[in-house]
Parts: C-alpha cells; structure tokens; sequence
C-alpha cells in the first residue's frame, strides 16, 4: 500500500506573528498554514483570544525546535483592574468580588517581591489544565469550582511599569514557560486586599522572537499564496538560539541523519550537553555531545 502523500509545500522555519485580540492562537496557526500552504505547522504558546503580541508558528521541520522556544523566558505587559475578580481571572468573566480599597505605588512595589523567583501558582479556574482528563474551563462553564494543585513557574522580574488611574496599573514580568498571567493578577489583588483581575495583556517577546518584528495577521489574508510571504520566514535555527552550534564532517551529518553519533567538532561543549550539529549551515541534529560526536535525538529532514 503506497504511503499518503502530504498535500502542500514543504516549508521549513519559524514565523513571528504579531497575534491581534479577538481570535485563538489555533485559528492564527491555521490561517499561517493556509497563507504558505504549508503541510505542517504549530505554535509555541499559546495566547488566550484577547492576548495580543507574539504567537511564534514553526512550519515543517522547525516543530522539532518548539520545545525550546516554550521552555524560553518570555516578556509580558499587562494591564490590571483593581477592586474586581473575576471567575476568569480577566476582564471577560463574571465580577465575583469587588474592594474600594485602592493601594498605594509603594504598597503594590513592596507585594510585587513575593511574586519573584521560584513561585508555587494556582492555575485559573478557565485555564487549559486537566481534572480527571477533562479540560477544567468546560467544567468551570458548567459551574463546577474546582481545586486545582499548583505549578512551578520561575519569575525573572515583576515591575510595576506605570500606574495609568486609581483603577488600572501596568505591570511587566520576564517568566519561564507555564506561567499564567492571569493567577498573577488575580493572586496580587488577594494579598493587596483589593482584588483585581487582567484587562490588557501583550506577550512582547518570546525566546527570540519580538512583537514588534511580527507580521501583522491580517497580512497573512492579503499576501496569501504570494512568494514574498517567504521572506518573512526566519531560520529553522532561530529556534536554537540557546544551544550550541556544532559543525560535522559529510560522514558525521550522513550517520546522524541515519539516527546514529557523528562526529563533529567541537571547542568549549561539556560532555552530555545538548546541542545542534550543521554541515555548511544547515542543521543536521539536536542531540547530546560525547567524546567528539553528537548522539542524537532529533533529526532534520530537510530539502
């Protein structure tokens, strides 16, 4: 039985989209695989429907490479309402509890601190985590108020970046992967005394990847099936932006892309560390470095 063939364009690289509020992070990937006419693409990270900012879509063989864009910091900037929570934890919910308590600049900067480093949180109630194999947001749209275990999430920096009325502050925060903006705002307002919830939110950059270098989504639409959409296609190597480079001989690259070591050449690496193998500047493999070869544990299948 002769195998299926893939219907659309082998496409290979990482694209930037500047995502606009108001659509899901799947339906701009989706539209981004139509605009190419790509055979396969997905995001690293997802942005809820009235987040804005970077959606980094992966086309082809750069999926390989989206584990390390989603374990890469990311900057946010938000905006939060004070003296409301809400049962999303963002401006699209049900006001469930609301203060006239409005801190002070000195007060909120002194809270900020406990929300730094490694923190234990508590995902929202509409949040994409599972509760006994069920997504817990459908549970929540029936309801259902649920206690949900908490999560690792390394904070780098939280800052209150301006103080816009007595009721909106803005905050910026650099975070590992996992992180909910959202239970941050929600978690501040609790220990303020205040409540509050996130109005804005803007994913600024991601790993490499900025906002303000995206394509606009409703450039996708205009340029559709146009060649020059391609020149806003960045490398499949961006994605490896914080591993080590390795370059291999032609009998290194033929062995890794077999699954077997190659040998590469290699300076400064440290035995069992991860790393990417090129031959002439296209990559051959993810692996881990051992005594002069790449052991590998992704392959690139390029051409």
């Amino acid at each position: 039985m002769m195998a299926r063939r893939k219907s659309g364009r082998a496409v290979h690289g990482w694209l930037v989209v500047d995502k606009p509020a108001g659509i899901t992070s799947n339906a701009v990937v989706n539209k981004a695989k139509w605009a190419f006419k790509a055979q396969k693409a997905g995001h690293a990270g997802t942005l809820d429907p009235e987040a804005t900012g970077v959606l980094a879509i992966a086309f082809g063989e750069a999926t390989k490479t989206v584990p390390y864009i989603t374990d890469a910091l990311k900057a946010y900037r938000f905006t939060v309402k004070l003296g409301e929570a809400t049962n999303t934890d963002d401006a699209e919910g049900e006001v469930i509890k609301t203060s006239d308590l409005r801190p002070d600049a000195e007060a909120i900067r002194a809270e900020l601190t406990q929300f730094v480093g490694d923190i234990q949180q508590v995902p929202p109630q509409f949040s994409a985590v599972k509760v006994d194999g069920e997504r817990a947001y459908k549970r929540a749209r029936s309801g259902e108020e649920m206690v949900l275990k908490s999560r690792d999430l390394f904070v780098e920096s939280l800052e209150l970046a301006e103080i816009t009325d007595k009721d909106h502050i803005v905050l910026e925060m650099i975070c590992g992967k996992g992180g909910y903006v959202r239970s941050i705002a929600r978690d501040l307002g609790e220990t303020l005394g205040c409540y509050a919830h996130v109005k804005t939110l803007r994913r600024v950059w991601s790993g490499p990847f900025e906002a303000s270098e995206g394509i606009k989504f409703e450039t996708l639409d205009e340029m559709a099936g146009d060649p020059a959409l391609d020149d806003f296609l960045l490398p499949l190597e961006t994605g490896l932006h914080d591993l080590p480079e390795l370059h291999c001989t032609p009998e290194g690259a033929a062995k890794l892309r077999n699954g077997n070591p190659g040998m590469v050449i290699a300076s400064d690496v440290d035995y069992g560390e991860e790393c990417w193998a090129s031959l002439d500047g296209t990559p051959v493999a993810i692996g881990v470095y051992k005594a002069g070869e790449l052991h590998p544990a992704r392959v690139f299948v390029l051409g």
